[in-house]
């Protein structure tokens, strides 16, 4: 692998202490989203090596809710939860204490045992994690996008995914695969008890049960970059080879009982960065997309009840997608942006041509935020 991927938040750099202005807009909407009201109690889980200052503005905006807010600092989550000796017995405690739990993890929790989705399903708390996107950068650029007009785009696109029988995916360096029999999350309003949900907010998720194709891996959680052509081939669901040098060895150390495609997501989130960002914040760009395969168990089964203990995002920032033939996502720009009810809807917060213009450089001022 290369060294162009960044492995934890220690490899990020921090903010200058009066930035945190700069980070209230995307505060707000992190409130928003996660429908903090006042007296609740409110958990940021951070790893000791969070940007204080992003700790310092979520804080901040949950205080001024009136929220009883509540910081611990934790040991770092490990890369698709291979350490099963994580996590410590006190934040499964602390969790079902709290009413919202907002995780500024690097790697995702919900990886683990104590914290894998049906346990978030079984508690009260609604729960937020920024994983790879704590930081100043991520709160500034894609958190500011207009919550209402992500919800609608995130309506249209669930609309359109839910409705289809076919998806696939190419890109430039080879990547042709097919994905059917694929359920959708379904489109989301603000968090209710036992949701969770990234944040910036930023794409739609499906879970198919028959893919097929190859995949020419540019990044993931495993290889990071990997420095020579990597590839995994998938039928029926399941990874049938993996071809390569080191990056290939990698995988295969990775989930020695094999893998299967547990799901993957296409972003809509325009001002979300397409570059500069990490692997986890560039997957919600408005066009990019990325799969998350995971291991099958010791008998060579599939088991999406629990955490597979090896799970593998892999990201490509420029693919082109077709919906049953259709297009929908063409060398890594989303159609939907172009749809007329979705440019007028844009219109109601500022000019359409700032607000869905997917150009990373070009931030979304303050004042277009809600």
């Amino acid at each position: 692998m290369t060294m162009t991927a960044p492995c934890s938040y220690l490899d990020t750099s921090t903010a200058a202490p009066l930035s945190i202005t700069e980070l209230m807009p995307g505060t707000y909407n992190l409130m928003e989203y996660a429908a903090i009201a006042a007296g609740e109690q409110v958990l940021i889980l951070a790893e000791h090596g969070t940007d204080p200052v992003v700790i310092q503005a979520i804080a901040a905006a949950a205080a001024y809710r009136n929220a009883d807010v509540h910081i611990l600092s934790t040991l770092p989550f490990s890369a698709g939860g291979w350490d099963r000796s994580t996590p410590a017995a006190l934040l499964p405690a602390a969790h079902s204490a709290v009413d919202v739990v907002i995780s500024l993890t690097w790697w995702g929790e919900v990886h683990t045992a104590g914290l894998f989705f049906d346990e978030i399903a079984r508690r009260r708390a609604r729960f937020v994690s920024l994983h790879q996107a704590a930081t100043a950068a991520a709160l500034a650029t894609g958190a500011r996008f207009p919550l209402d007009l992500y919800f609608a785009i995130e309506a249209r696109a669930t609309a359109q995914l839910a409705a289809a029988d076919e998806i696939r995916v190419t890109t430039h360096l080879g990547t042709d695969i097919t994905f059917r029999d694929f359920a959708t999350a379904g489109h989301h309003a603000p968090l209710t008890a036992g949701m969770w949900r990234p944040f910036p907010y930023g794409g739609v998720n499906f879970y198919p049960d028959r893919t097929d194709g190859v995949v020419v891996i540019e990044e993931s959680t495993v290889t990071g970059v990997p420095g020579e052509r990597t590839t995994v081939e998938l039928t029926e669901n399941r990874v049938t080879a993996i071809q390569g040098g080191a990056a290939a060895a990698e995988l295969r150390r990775y989930a020695p009982t094999g893998y299967y495609m547990r799901h993957a997501l296409i972003g809509l989130n325009p001002k979300v960065r397409s570059t500069g960002g990490t692997q986890f914040e560039r997957e919600k760009h408005a066009g990019a997309f990325y799969f998350g395969l995971d291991a099958l168990t010791h008998d060579g089964a599939v088991d999406r009840g629990g955490p597979g203990h090896a799970h593998c995002d892999c990201q490509f920032d420029r693919p082109t997608i077709t919906v049953d033939g259709a297009p929908f996502v063409a060398d890594g720009r989303l159609l939907l942006l172009d749809d007329p009810e979705i440019r007028v809807l844009a219109e109601k917060f500022g000019p359409a041509d700032i607000l869905l213009d997917p150009n990373p450089r070009l931030v979304l001022p303050p004042r277009f935020a809600r």
